[in-house]
């Protein structure tokens, strides 16, 4: 199992200058393995969005390095970086970003067709993503003729469809309702679990981070604490959560 995806290897991000500075990330270091469905926990301007922007290039480190597959990510820049980006990280937003024009058959496709692949093959890795994940009979449909639910997997899978290194989540229940959310990440554990998906949640919600195999409470731009699920139910697991969020001072209202 121990396929080591993410390496985050002592990284630091300051914002400011000489005056002011803020360490937005201090000194952290982790790994994520191949299947791994890991969540990053801390209150607002813990700096854990701030550490999901570097692995997901959409910013710098100021010092240290992150490996992907074994790539140093922090030295790549222009069409390497872009390249890159498109055919290692997979999405999942809140509002599923899907493009109305587009059937869901070509909002699914239309990274496989970008990066130059093979109509063939481009048919016959939607129609594999389609039947794992119950959308085959609406590849045809537009984004508005399909429910909440079948546009969520549809996002999915186009987050999916490129094989990525790893699918990255911004807070992906930050605006949903309780039952969206609950359908979401009910998926996306159907996503790590069938798919072999690694996937690095952020969130500040202790029922979503519920939903992780493995949590990294962060603190001050510092790894506070860590905690596995192993063996534990997922309620079980949610209120050893919720006792590390009073400790660490969590914004309990923000977190239920």
């Amino acid at each position: 199992m121990n396929d080591e995806i993410l390496r985050v290897d002592d990284i630091q991000k300051y914002y400011g200058n000489k005056g002011s500075l803020t360490k937005a990330v201090d000194h952290i270091s982790f790994t994520v393995d191949k299947g791994e469905f890991l969540g990053i926990m801390g209150p607002s301007g813990s700096g854990k969005t701030t550490l999901l922007n570097c692995i997901s290039t959409i910013d710098t480190v100021t010092s240290g390095h992150i490996f992907v597959e074994g790539q140093d990510i922090t030295t790549l820049h222009g069409g390497r970086l872009s390249d890159f980006r498109g055919r290692k990280l997979g999405f999942i937003f809140q509002d599923f970003n899907l493009l109305d024009t587009l059937t869901a058959y070509e909002n699914v496709s239309l990274a496989l067709s970008i990066a130059g692949i093979k109509t063939a093959e481009i048919q016959k890795r939607v129609k594999q993503i389609a039947e794992a994940l119950n959308i085959s009979e609406v590849l045809s449909k537009y984004p508005y003729q399909m429910s909440g639910g079948q546009q969520q997997r549809i996002a999915a899978a186009r987050a999916m469809v490129t094989n990525p290194a790893i699918v990255l989540a911004d807070e992906p229940t930050g605006a949903l309702d309780s039952n969206s959310s609950r359908m979401l990440l009910t998926m996306m554990t159907e996503l790590n679990e069938r798919l072999s998906a690694t996937i690095l949640m952020v969130t500040h919600d202790a029922f979503s981070a519920s939903y992780c195999r493995r949590i990294l409470f962060i603190k001050d731009g510092k790894i506070f604490h860590e905690l596995n699920r192993g063996s534990d139910s997922r309620k079980n697991f949610f209120s050893k959560i919720l006792e590390v969020v009073s400790v660490l001072g969590g914004e309990q209202n923000d977190l239920l």
